[in-house]
């Protein structure tokens, strides 16, 4: 009797949890593809490429910088938007896109500000 409870329980929590995340649906955000490097101002100042172009030691575009901090300085892609930045956590979508503004769609986990990407598409 007392497992039949419990699992009443569990039951009625999968799927008041299930009907939560359908209602939801998947959000849209916008902004540009970077680096973490870069967008948590572990080398820059303005959570942009700025600093390591004008120095020219991470490649002459934006794109070569997010290139060369994602492959030599162990850097994630994220999405950076006005004021917020955001981790990704398909990375392959993201590498068609490096410095480029795009509508990523997904689903925002809250507590680790990462978005479970389900598409990437060029603004």
């Amino acid at each position: 009797m007392k497992k039949a409870i419990q699992l009443a329980v569990l039951l009625a929590l999968a799927l008041g949890l299930s009907a939560r995340a359908a209602d939801s649906g998947p959000q849209t955000f916008e902004g540009e593809i970077s680096d973490s490097q870069c967008a948590m101002n572990v080398h820059s100042l303005t959570h942009s490429h700025r600093e390591m172009l004008k120095a020219r030691s991470h490649g002459k575009t934006a794109a070569d910088c997010v290139a060369y901090c994602i492959r030599y300085l162990g850097g994630h892609y994220m999405l950076v938007s006005k004021d917020d930045i955001y981790h990704l956590d398909n990375e392959d979508l993201a590498k068609s896109y490096n410095a480029e503004k795009v509508k990523v769609t997904g689903y925002l986990d809250k507590q680790s500000n990462t978005i479970q990407v389900v598409k990437i598409e060029p603004l």
